[in-house]
């Protein structure tokens, strides 16, 4: 009797790892979104002093972007190490390094103490934060996604993504809540450092829950099968035979064998990506700047967006595993390409429950792209190089998708003094991942013991019933995804 090469995942163990991934992602978000919020609203005036309010955001969004070039780098470096070494060691380093980098914000001297030293060593903590949140990603959904079995991957690797409103709302709470109980004086002389220094403590709380899981048993497993391939390999050399052939770097081989795995998840992501820092980013500018409203009414509408959004990606993920992760996503899309337009024309109400209500439902929309995204993505590429690809796959999408869209909003809004420009170009975004989604293979189901996707489940259509031989086959697969 065979035995299966990974055991069946246990509710409790699969649910403790989703716990301390959710938590660390959350954390590490909350550092990444508090500097995209801080950018919008304080850092203009104190690090980037201008008589103009755009050209001050605009710099400010500069160094926002600067932290997305570092995290193909991240991705890379915690790709490596992580396909060599494990999953878990490089997410307690990641969660440390990001934390460090937001708690020494939180310490900086501005523009008026120390003149322009003070935006280079926020570009420096920056580009920190953005090469520790480069490793993260990849590595918080495959430790779910190695954990869980293929019947519901999509809903337990969809818990990760949910970590990004998580934190973009613990971010904007925290903002809110300081901006309404002190003076805009008093915030910009020393409130908006305290969310910053908080994170210190939350990361020793994220810190505590994440040394506590375990490697994932998929890499474990296929770490063991290296081993033995190389240990006969050295044997069968030793006695004669054919030389040890050393294997290349996981980020070689990505791009050597898996580079289509790579584009497709990079366009998978592409207006996912824009479209989160539209929704959450730019809307603060906005309605901020542009229609001069008070900034609690854009924090409040993030919020409540955020709130909504963190309930929905999961729901999002467990459809994924009934319908397949395509079908899902181009809900996302198709609906992005058309709200993309209904957003800023019901901002320019200037009603805080339509601004509430546009920030949701646009919320809604890219959480059906980014709840299954997680399934979808670590789907795509085998055991060996799977840290690696799903990083670089989505970290390359964050440079030309994330970094540049608050940039390129702001923008378009300065040239033009109209939202069109910037609905047509997070139209254009969605629909570079309809296109892609829908030219890419479907992944659900797939046996992450397995290279290739073999095994993967068409979405809508139903399998074959097996014959009778390949029920007992189906049977001991069954056992070994756990489903």
């Amino acid at each position: 009797m065979s035995v299966p090469s990974s055991p069946p995942p246990r509710q409790g163990n699969i649910r403790r790892i989703v716990a301390a991934s959710l938590v660390g992602t959350t954390i590490e978000w909350y550092d990444f979104f508090l500097y995209g919020s801080a950018a919008a609203l304080v850092f203009n005036t104190l690090f980037f002093p201008s008589s103009d309010p755009l050209v001050g955001t605009l710099l400010a969004f500069l160094t926002y972007a600067v932290g997305f070039a570092a995290r193909p780098l991240g991705g890379i470096v915690f790709g490596h190490y992580g396909d060599k070494i494990g999953r878990k060691k490089l997410l307690v380093f990641s969660l440390l390094l990001m934390g460090g980098a937001t708690f020494a914000m939180g310490l900086l001297p501005t523009h008026a103490t120390i003149g322009v030293g003070a935006p280079i060593l926020l570009t420096v903590l920056r580009l920190v934060q953005g090469f520790a949140l480069g490793g993260e990603w990849g590595g918080a959904i495959l430790l779910v996604s190695e954990h869980g079995g293929a019947k519901r991957r999509g809903f337990w690797a969809s818990w990760p993504q949910a970590g990004a409103p998580g934190g973009n709302l613990l971010a904007t709470g925290v903002l809110a809540l300081l901006a309404a109980i002190q003076s805009d004086e008093a915030f910009l002389a020393w409130g908006w450092r305290i969310p910053f220094l908080l994170s210190g403590v939350l990361v020793m709380i994220g810190l505590w829950i994440r040394i506590s899981v375990e490697e994932s048993p998929v890499f474990l497993e296929a770490q063991r099968k290296a081993a033995d391939e190389a240990a006969r390999a050295a044997g069968t050399a030793a006695t004669g035979g054919a030389p040890v052939v050393k294997e290349d770097a996981p980020v070689v081989q990505v791009f050597r064998k898996s580079w289509r795995e790579v584009l497709v998840a990079i366009g998978t992501r592409f207006g996912e990506n824009v479209s989160y820092y539209i929704l959450t980013a730019f809307v603060l500018v906005y309605v901020t700047v542009h229609l001069e409203l008070p900034k609690s009414d854009a924090l409040n509408a993030v919020l409540i967006g955020s709130a909504v959004h963190f309930v929905t990606i999961p729901m999002w993920g467990a459809l994924s595993d009934r319908l397949g992760r395509r079908p899902v996503t181009q809900i996302g899309a198709i609906g992005m390409v058309g709200w993309a337009f209904a957003f800023f024309a019901l901002l320019d109400t200037e009603s805080f429950p339509v601004i509430a209500l546009a920030v949701t439902v646009g919320l809604l929309f890219h959480g059906a792209m980014y709840g299954p995204q997680a399934a979808f993505i670590s789907e795509m590429f085998d055991t060996k190089v799977r840290y690696s690809g799903a990083s670089m796959g989505s970290q390359l999408a964050s440079i030309i998708g994330g970094a540049l869209a608050p940039l390129i909003a702001v923008e378009l809004l300065r040239d033009y003094d109209s939202s069109l420009p910037v609905s047509i170009y997070l139209s254009a975004a969605a629909l570079v991942t309809v296109v892609t989604v829908w030219v890419a293979k479907e992944t659900r189901g797939r046996d992450l013991t397995k290279d290739g996707l073999v095994g993967s489940v068409p979405a809508p259509a139903a399998p074959p019933t097996p014959a009778p031989a390949t029920r007992a086959e189906s049977a001991k697969d069954s056992a070994r995804l756990g489903g």
